[in-house]
C-alpha cells in the first residue's frame, strides 16, 4: 500500500526527513493551498505569493524527479479552505497504509495534526526536523535545569558541535562574540550596493494574480515583488550576499538608512525558512569568505550568530514555552496597535520609513524592527499580542515560531526577561545615532519635551516612570534609574502628561483590521 507523504508550505527541501525513505514507485506527496492558512492573519500579499509560488516549484521539481505530488491549489472550485479537511479528502483519495510527515514549525499546526490519525482513521508518523541544527530535544535538554536562558551560552555550544568558525577547540580570532565592531552608522558617503532580486516568472505572475483576487484588501504591494522561490535563486541570492553585503555586514548590520531598507544584510531568511536554503550550507558560505579573506571575521562571526546561534535559540524557546507563551504581557500593556502601523502615515520619519518598507518589500530589516517599531510598541505599552500579530502578518519571513519570541521577548519584552536580560527601551539618541532618519524629521531628536520635541524622548522616560517597580532592580536599567531619581515631582509630571497627550492623539485612530 502507498504512503501519503504530506510536505507543508515551510518544508520545501529534497531533504525533508518525510521525504528519506519515499518509494517513488507507490508513495504519493500532498501538498495544500489553504484559505486558513492565508488569513488566521492578513498577511502580506508578497508572503502570500513567496510561499505559493514556492510550493509550485517544488512541487514541479518533485514531479521531475518522478514523484507523484496530489496538489491542492488555492482556487480550486472544491478547495475546503481547511488543512484537516483537504488531509481527510486525500485519505479517501489514496486509502494510505499509513501519513508520514515532518512536524509542523508552528504550535497552532501540530494542534491539527495531532487530530489526523483519528479523524482519518490512519495512523500519521511525525517525524523530526532535521533541517535545523538544534532538535527541540536538543535544546531541552540545554534549558532544563538552568535558572536563566541566555543565547550567547547557547550560541557557543552550537559552535563547538557544529566545528563553525573554531580553531581546535577555541573560537577563530580568539573570541567568541565580535558584536562591539558591529555597531557602525553608515557613513553619508556609501552607497550600498543594488542587491539582487528576481523577476517573477510565468508561475509567480499567476500566483500574484491569484492574490490580489483573493486577498485584495491585505497589507502591502506587489510590484516591487523579488524573492528568490527556488532553490536554484535561492543559491544565487547566497552567491549575492557573500558576494555583495558579506564583507560589510557586520560593520553595519546596525545601521539604519533613509531609502535604503536592504543595505548589507543577507536577505536570506524568506529562503531559509521555507527550506530553499539549509542553515549548515549558509554559515559554511559565510565561514568560507573568511577563510578565503573574502569578508572579515567581525562580519562573518556576526552573521553565523544570526543563524547558527539565534534563529535556533528562538525556535527552542517557542517549542519549550508554547502555547502559553503567546499570552505573556509581563509589563501589563493594554494600548491598541496604531492604525499609522498599517498605513505609514506618521509624522515619525523613522517610523514612516521602516513602514513604508515594510509595505513594498514586506521586509524591513532587524534593527529596523528591533528599535524603531518595537522600540515605539514597548515605550507606549501596545498590546503585546497586537504587534506581535502585525509582525506576523507583514514580514515575508515571519512564520511564528520565530517571530513571536522575537517579538514578545526582544521588542516588547512581555515575558518579563525569559529571552533578553533588558528591555531594548531607547529615546530618539540611538535612532539618531544609527541613522539618518532624524533629519528632516517633523520632530526634533534633541528636544526633550515640548510639541516639536522627538516622541520617542518622553515616550522613553515615561515608559521607565510607569515600569519603575517591574524594572528598577533590573541591573543592566541601574543607569536611568538613577537619572530619573534626580528628578523633581513637577518634571516627572509633565513627561507624564506630555506622553500621555501624544498617545490619547494617536488612540484617536482605531487599528486597521489587518490582524484578522
Amino acid at each position: 500500500m502507498s504512503v501519503l507523504r504530506i510536505i507543508l508550505g515551510d518544508q520545501l527541501s529534497l531533504h525533508l526527513s518525510a521525504l528519506n525513505t519515499i518509494d517513488t514507485e507507490r508513495d504519493i506527496v500532498l501538498m495544500m493551498e489553504v484559505i486558513e492558512e492565508n488569513t488566521y492573519v492578513k498577511h502580506h500579499k508578497q508572503k502570500s505569493v513567496l510561499v505559493l509560488a514556492a510550493m509550485r516549484h517544488f512541487a514541479e521539481s518533485l514531479r521531475q524527479r518522478g514523484l507523484t505530488v496530489d496538489y491542492v491549489k488555492l482556487d480550486a472550485p472544491d478547495n475546503s479552505g481547511s488543512f484537516t479537511t483537504e488531509v481527510q479528502r486525500a485519505v479517501a483519495r489514496h486509502r494510505p497504509s499509513r501519513i508520514v510527515m515532518t512536524e509542523p514549525s508552528e504550535w497552532r499546526v501540530q494542534a491539527l495534526v495531532e487530530g489526523w490519525s483519528e479523524c482519518t482513521g490512519t495512523p500519521v508518523e511525525v517525524l523530526s526536523d532535521t533541517r535545523f541544527f538544534a532538535s527541540r530535544a536538543r535544546f531541552s535538554a540545554w534549558a532544563s535545569g538552568r535558572r536563566t536562558w541566555r543565547m550567547e551560552h547557547f550560541y557557543r555550544e552550537m559552535r563547538r558541535e557544529q566545528r563553525l568558525l573554531m580553531d581546535g577547540d577555541q573560537p577563530a580570532g580568539g573570541e567568541w562574540n565580535y558584536d562591539r565592531e558591529n555597531r557602525k552608522k553608515l557613513p553619508a558617503h556609501v552607497v550600498p550596493p543594488v542587491r539582487r532580486r528576481f523577476a517573477p516568472d510565468a508561475t509567480t505572475q499567476e500566483v500574484m494574480a491569484l492574490v490580489e483576487r483573493c486577498f485584495p484588501d491585505h497589507f502591502g504591494e506587489l510590484q516591487d515583488f523579488g524573492w528568490p522561490v527556488t532553490r536554484e535563486d535561492a543559491l544565487r541570492a547566497l552567491h549575492d550576499f557573500v558576494a555583495q553585503g558579506l564583507p560589510y555586514f557586520g560593520d553595519y548590520q546596525d545601521a539604519m538608512k533613509a531609502g535604503a531598507p536592504l543595505l548589507y544584510h543577507s536577505l536570506l531568511a524568506p529562503a531559509l525558512n521555507l527550506g530553499l536554503l539549509s542553515p549548515l550550507e549558509v554559515c559554511r558560505a559565510a565561514e568560507a569568505a573568511w577563510r578565503e579573506g573574502a569578508a572579515p571575521l567581525n562580519a562573518v562571526e556576526g552573521f553565523v550568530r544570526q543563524v547558527l546561534g539565534w534563529r535556533e535559540y528562538v525556535r527552542g524557546v517557542y517549542w519549550m514555552l508554547m502555547p502559553g507563551y503567546a499570552q505573556q504581557n509581563a509589563l501589563h500593556a493594554h494600548r491598541d496597535l496604531p492604525a499609522f502601523y498599517w498605513t505609514g502615515e506618521t509624522a515619525m520619519r523613522c517610523l514612516r520609513e521602516a513602514i513604508g518598507s515594510t509595505a513594498k518589500h514586506a521586509y524591513s530589516h532587524h534593527i529596523q524592527r528591533l528599535m524603531v517599531t518595537g522600540n515605539f510598541a514597548l515605550l507606549a505599552g501596545v498590546a503585546p499580542q497586537q504587534i506581535e500579530r502585525w509582525y506576523l502578518a507583514v514580514y515575508a519571513d515571519a512564520f511564528e515560531w520565530v517571530e513571536m519570541p522575537n517579538t514578545l521577548g526582544m521588542a516588547v519584552f512581555a515575558d518579563g526577561g525569559q529571552m533578553a536580560s533588558k528591555p531594548y527601551a531607547a529615546s530618539g539618541a540611538y535612532i539618531d545615532r544609527m541613522s539618518d532618519f532624524c533629519t528632516g524629521c517633523t520632530y526634533d531628536v534633541k528636544k526633550k519635551i515640548g510639541p516639536d520635541a522627538c516622541p520617542f524622548n518622553y515616550l522613553y522616560w515615561a515608559f521607565l516612570i510607569r515600569q519603575k517597580e517591574r524594572l528598577s532592580s533590573n541591573p543592566r536599567m541601574a543607569m536611568p534609574y538613577r537619572t530619573l531619581a534626580g528628578w523633581s515631582l513637577e518634571r516627572t509630571a509633565e513627561v507624564l502628561a506630555e506622553a500621555d497627550a501624544f498617545l490619547d492623539k494617536i488612540d484617536v485612530n482605531r487599528p486597521h483590521s489587518g490582524l484578522g
